[in-house]
């Protein structure tokens, strides 16, 4: 099983946010950029699409030792030979945790989102390999965003990695990391760069950096 390091930078790539990109354009680009984790989520593409790209992420990101989530489904992530999935709150309701588990294997990765401290402490108690909180800021992906202050208290009661995500930029990423935050997810902060690989290394250092000072402190 490949292992979440610490200070990792993990990007959700969907098609609709990448300016007339392709996924495999994005990923390639974010992989020269350093990125650790990638996650595939496209909502609006036929099982067919999805096995084909699915298959072509997954290859590209064992070529290059980067971990390869699928989003919402474990029998999608089994079929293309994905690291792991992704599961939302409304996922886990078709396809439990101990149902993914057995289909994917104690070697596979199972991430989970939450999107308050309650759903957070009972994602910590259960089989997860790494815990999604958030959106902590404003972001177009959702309609409310549940801001900072719960960072150090999750930070705090937390049994595994944790990645917060949602419209984190490189002007409040400090907000994040000077609470203690270590690991950073996003999606259109870099999918809709210009230049993908130079914000994905920006992303990179405002990550290492932080969590260089924090150890020096």
């Amino acid at each position: 099983m490949k292992k979440i390091k610490e200070s990792s930078l993990y990007l959700i790539i969907t098609e609709e946010r990448g300016r007339d990109r392709s996924a495999l354009e994005i990923a390639r680009a974010a992989i020269a950029g350093g990125v650790d984790v990638i996650q595939m989520r496209e909502k609006n593409r036929s099982r067919e699409d999805l096995i084909g790209l699915g298959r072509g992420l997954s290859r590209l990101c064992k070529d290059k030792n980067v971990i390869f989530i699928v989003n919402d489904d474990p029998t999608l992530a089994k079929e293309v030979d994905a690291d792991g999935v992704h599961l939302g709150q409304e996922d886990i309701k078709l396809f439990s945790l101990d149902m993914s588990r057995r289909l994917l294997g104690r070697k596979k990765i199972i991430g989970i989102s939450t999107h308050s401290i309650e759903q957070f402490e009972d994602a910590n108690e259960k089989d997860f390999d790494y815990v999604a909180f958030g959106p902590i800021f404003e972001t177009k992906t959702k309609d409310y965003f549940i801001g900072t202050e719960g960072i150090t208290r999750v930070l705090n009661i937390s049994k595994k990695p944790i990645f917060f995500i949602g419209g984190i930029d490189l002007v409040n990423i400090s907000n994040c990391l000077n609470k203690g935050a270590k690991n950073i997810a996003l999606i259109r902060s870099i999918t809709e760069a210009d230049d993908i690989v130079k914000k994905t290394k920006e992303f990179k250092k405002a990550i290492k950096d932080g969590n260089k000072n924090k150890r020096q402190k």
